[in-house]
């Protein structure tokens, strides 16, 4: 049997060490959820939060296999804890897991540097506008599948607008590229940046990068970024972050 854990602090163990915002989230019960295969005593258990799915303890062939009756979407990432979980991942799923290469970035709470983080905000052509996310612009932004990410964890504005932050740039009054909180911890958010691609190569998302830092550390958050690509690693790179690891993770079709 696999349990909807609801005393997030049995699972805690399970996933010590593991410096990862969107476990956090689940485990503070703040977004996200637990799985276990025990209520009590779990020794495997899982952490789901949008797109992502952690595995960790003792690997377990059926929470592998399971999948939440809310759960309707048919992707997911799927993150092991180590080369067991990896494994029975690729046999459960097959051809239908893809390994890729996600890059860490390192979780370093002093090393912005605040005053270049404002040259770049500073940096905008005047053809541009930057503006923070609004209720009117998270409206929007569910409805543009380009930007979507940005807000698409938070079922409403008011949610959103307790725990989320975002901001966005605009061209003639329309959003083009953003940067948000992808989820929300205790301490801070997961960013997420997305740029329309026509508007790509142009230096946006560094921008909105920038000033969705500022935001945070005015605030007393910590701006957590993980990295898909070598692209990611590099932008984070040039807003202050450092490379920590590269690890392993799965993206699943026909979840």
């Amino acid at each position: 049997m696999i349990y909807k854990i609801e005393k997030k602090e049995s699972a805690e163990s399970i996933f010590a060490n593991w410096q990862e915002t969107l476990i956090w989230s689940c485990l503070q019960g703040v977004m996200g959820h637990i799985y276990a295969n025990d209520m009590e005593n779990p020794t495997s258990a899982m952490a789901i939060l949008g797109d992502f799915c952690f595995f960790a303890g003792t690997p377990d062939k059926e929470l592998i296999a399971y999948k939440p009756e809310w759960c309707k979407q048919d992707f997911i990432i799927g993150v092991p804890q180590n080369d067991q979980w990896a494994g029975l991942l690729e046999d459960y799923y097959g051809d239908k897991a893809k390994q890729v290469v996600r890059y860490a970035i390192k979780k370093e709470p002093d090393i912005f540097d605040k005053s270049k983080l404002n040259d770049i905000v500073e940096s905008l052509p005047s053809e541009y506008t930057i503006k923070m996310i609004d209720e009117e612009l998270f409206n929007y932004c569910r409805n543009e599948e380009w930007c979507r990410d940005l807000v698409s964890q938070f079922a409403d504005y008011q949610i959103y607008s307790k725990i989320g932050l975002g901001v966005v740039i605009l061209k003639d009054g329309v959003p083009v590229s953003g940067a948000s909180s992808y989820s929300a911890y205790l301490d801070g958010i997961e960013i997420e940046i997305d740029t329309k691609k026509e508007y790509r190569r142009k230096g946006l998302a560094l921008v909105c990068g920038a000033r969705l830092i500022l935001e945070c550390l005015d605030r007393g958050l910590y701006p957590s970024w993980d990295a898909q690509n070598l692209w990611s690693v590099a932008l984070a790179e040039k807003l202050g972050y450092h490379f920590d690891y590269t690890y392993n993770a799965y993206e699943i079709q026909d979840y």
